[in-house]
């Protein structure tokens, strides 16, 4: 079992900065895929960006340029900066976790945390 602390979401200003992060548990870290994921009020649930355990990224078209994720494998923590941020940014920010097992993969999700940019 892999246990997520996600924190860092709140109230922001348009054109404001957030950071979050994402803490999980186990000494296989190094070797996870982490993604953040994103659901809408509208209950629309869409990739943000993930990091491979070697570093390469992937971006939404949405928020390249704007949002980038990173990993330190020594604190078994992925952040990811958020700038520039505006409306259509206000979900709840789900963190994900993904490794290969003995019969597959395994799959955990985090609680979310909501991030909110209004005015």
């Amino acid at each position: 079992q892999v246990q997520i602390v996600e924190s860092g979401g709140g109230l922001v200003q348009p054109g404001g900065s957030l950071r979050l992060s994402c803490a999980a548990s186990g000494n296989a870290f190094r070797f996870f895929h982490m993604t953040w994921y994103r659901q809408t009020p509208e209950k629309q649930r869409d990739l943000v960006a993930s990091i491979t355990p070697g570093g390469g990224t992937t971006y939404a078209d949405s928020v390249k340029g704007r949002f980038t994720i990173s990993r330190d494998n020594a604190k078994n923590t992925v952040y990811l900066q958020m700038n520039s941020l505006n409306s259509e940014d206000t979900a709840v920010y789900y963190c994900n976790v993904k490794y290969g097992g003995s019969f597959g993969t395994y799959e955990y999700w985090g609680q979310g945390t909501q991030v909110t940019v209004s005015s």
